[in-house]
């Protein structure tokens, strides 16, 4: 018999905020960034255990069998459901049918019309599900104090690009058209905003691009967490960090080659949005990315372009983390902070789009 997530959450956690000393003795002295910033203690236990108990072989399981194990696996990283937020599974219209979706509603504000986030996990367009992302989604539903749509958006190889692109698009358009889809589970239609981690960031960075292009008025905002913004990965940050920080250019060659039909859709600003011939028009931007991670620069560069174009930014970069600490909260200290720091952003955006 396995045993129960919470313990073993527990014993990690202790594990990773056991005495200084006796992490760098076990794991030996963190890594600097190309900044000159040392790796979170924590994180570099973490990776130390994981690379001691030979995991991260992801890459080496066919799709299903790596999403199971990410599934799996996912969780002993991830919070625990945040207190207070009721969770209801339903459904959204997607763009060739009805697509999964996660509710989460804090309970404090039963007869309020909220802000509404629409959330697109990450996963590298291949794994990742809505069991993956419980924690941080309910920490933001009840720290940001916004109802919180998690989406289940079709995933390579079944469904290669541009169908996640689709789907994500086909459910704004859905929740625009029919109001009553949001307004259901207590959400404000017209506050409506898009984001996501890794593979959702670069999926709601497209929205946005998509919307625009379309003449379709564009969400309040756009929240992308390490995004991936230029799927040619040619940045700097990708040769630096290649491997050994979670994120291993193994693993991207896996899920590009899944994902992508050939070299031409990375070309396509639907699936690099960095390459848009413009970014005018397109919605506030919060940006948060991580010092140790291969997208870290295409995420600063996706930033600094928006802000040239006169979209407002706020770009904030954890620089003593690694890519996925979103999922990582319920074990590295540091990562909590991380999405406690997004969720204030995000309520104070969401508090704009009041006035």
């Amino acid at each position: 018999m396995s045993a129960p997530l919470p313990l073993i959450r527990g014993l990690l956690r202790a594990v990773l905020a056991g005495p200084e000393p006796l992490l760098r003795m076990v794991a030996g002295p963190p890594p600097r960034s190309d900044r000159g910033v040392e790796l979170d203690l924590a994180t570099h236990a973490l990776l130390s255990l994981m690379a001691a108990a030979k995991l991260g072989g992801i890459h080496k399981l066919p799709p299903d069998k790596a999403r199971r194990a990410f599934d799996r696996d996912a969780p002993i990283l991830d919070l625990p459901p945040a207190p207070g937020v009721s969770i209801e599974d339903t459904t959204l219209p997607g763009a060739t049918g009805p697509l999964p979706c996660r509710v989460y509603r804090p309970e404090a504000a039963p007869n309020e019309d909220l802000p509404v986030l629409l959330w697109l996990h990450g996963g590298g367009f291949v794994i990742g599900s809505l069991d993956t992302h419980v924690g941080p989604c309910s920490l933001l539903a009840a720290r940001a104090h916004c109802l919180v749509l998690a989406i289940e958006y079709r995933k390579a190889p079944e469904h290669p690009f541009p169908a996640a692109l689709e789907d994500a698009l086909a459910v704004v358009r859905a929740l625009r058209k029919n109001p009553r889809l949001v307004e259901a589970h207590g959400g404000d239609p017209s506050r409506l905003v898009i984001g996501g981690d890794s593979a959702g960031g670069n999926l709601s960075a497209a929205v946005c691009q998509q919307l625009r292009d379309a003449g379709e008025p564009q969400p309040g905002a756009q929240v992308l967490v390490y995004p991936a913004t230029d799927l040619r990965r040619g940045h700097a940050s990708h040769t630096r960090f290649a491997r050994g920080f979670f994120l291993t250019v193994e693993l991207l060659d896996y899920f590009m080659g899944y994902y992508l039909r050939g070299s031409e859709d990375a070309r396509d600003p639907k699936g690099s949005p960095l390459l848009a011939e413009s970014l005018e028009g397109l919605a506030p931007a919060l940006i948060h990315t991580a010092g140790f991670d291969p997208l870290r620069d295409e995420g600063h560069e996706y930033a600094a372009r928006l802000q040239a174009a006169g979209v407002a930014v706020d770009l904030r970069c954890h620089e003593r983390l690694i890519h996925g600490y979103v999922c990582m909260g319920g074990a590295i200290p540091l990562a909590r902070a991380a999405i406690e720091e997004l969720a204030d952003a995000l309520r104070v955006r969401l508090c704009q789009l009041e006035q």
